[in-house]
């Protein structure tokens, strides 16, 4: 079957061409913070932006956007430069989510989303059929639509996100921007939002691009990286090449931690004391692996000095090995002052 695709169709939503941003200087040179930035989101990408503070990103999110003027370049949605279109039509290319918590407990979850209609509507802001099958159809995207008559200030921070995401996508726009969606949330729901931001993109075919701090979730959740660092070049790729290439390890190198790239985890430097052998494996062997870090111990698998832990994973019992004595330990707690004891 052949598919023919309309001269209106973009696969490329998001396209910067030679984009510098930065901050003009009445009085002195532009401070630029990134030049000739050539930048894609294809239809149902999901595009995390990662860095530490500092290093441009809400300049960046802001620029794209159009709320601030490059210092040269352009950025387009659907092939149409943002800078030369009005309010109105820009809100009908992108819609944003932004990080400040929603105070306004007197709305109603479907007044909110009906927001999102704004650029569809007339000057009275009578909502038609269709608005209103938007409005149902963003609400039932992000499992809001039993909530519809509830104010506001009845529910919980994870669900007013989701009310804000529901809102952008009754905007219906090609490209949806998102800065932090999960600050101010607990793990569960900043997973949960993160989940459901994939799912969104793969399913309405939208480009999602969103800053984070979040640097475990973006490694699982995104499709592309845009990876932002101090007085460095913006590198992008796919989560695992970024991982592999030491591109992330080198952006928050830091003294006080080191970015671990077998297992995704920043891991924390401790003083280190000394050596002991670990025999076992499996989750007991990780997270007693991960315990004796902590403390300061040098963990190995070969046999060291006079002193070794041994797991019977069985018997969920660690066992203390030093100068032909053995002692059992019920937990990880007991392990590690039996060691502090011993040691």
């Amino acid at each position: 079957m052949l598919l023919t695709v309309t001269d209106n169709y973009f696969k490329d939503i998001l396209e910067t061409k030679g984009l510098s941003i930065g901050y003009k200087q009445k009085r002195s040179e532009d401070l630029c913070l990134l030049s000739d930035l050539n930048l894609t989101i294809r239809r149902g990408e999901l595009v995390c932006l990662l860095g530490p503070n500092g290093s441009g990103k809400s300049t960046l999110m802001r620029t794209i956007a159009g709320l601030q003027t490059p210092l040269k370049g352009k950025t387009l949605v659907e092939g149409v430069p943002i800078r030369e279109r009005n309010f109105s039509e820009i809100a009908r290319l992108l819609s944003i989510v932004l990080t400040e918590r929603l105070q306004v407990g007197n709305l109603s979850v479907y007044h909110i989303v009906s927001l999102g209609r704004h650029p569809y509507t007339s000057w009275m802001g009578r909502l038609s059929e269709k608005d209103e099958s938007m409005i149902k159809w963003a609400l039932e995207q992000v499992g809001l639509w039993p909530y519809v008559n509830k104010f506001i200030n009845q529910l919980s921070d994870g669900e007013r996100q989701r009310v804000m995401i529901a809102k952008a996508l009754a905007q219906d726009t090609p490209l949806i921007m998102l800065d932090e969606p999960t600050a101010h949330l607990d793990l569960p729901n900043r997973v949960e939002i993160m989940r459901l931001l994939r799912n969104l993109a793969k399913e309405t075919d939208k480009a999602i691009l969103l800053s984070t701090h979040e640097l475990d979730l973006a490694l699982q959740a995104a499709d592309i990286i845009w990876l932002m660092s101090k007085n460095s070049d913006l590198k992008i790729g796919a989560p695992e090449d970024l991982v592999l290439s030491g591109s992330i390890e080198q952006t928050f190198k830091n003294k006080s931690f080191n970015f671990d790239r077998k297992s995704g985890n920043f891991i924390m430097n401790y003083q280190k004391k000394q050596i002991v052998q670990l025999v076992g494996n499996d989750v007991m062997g990780f997270w007693t692996q991960r315990a004796l870090s902590r403390e300061g111990y040098q963990v190995t698998c070969e046999k060291t000095g006079n002193c070794s832990i041994h797991l019977k994973e069985d018997e969920m019992v660690w066992e203390i090995h030093k100068d032909g004595e053995v002692t059992q330990c019920r937990s990880i707690h007991d392990l590690l002052l039996g060691l502090n004891k011993k040691l």
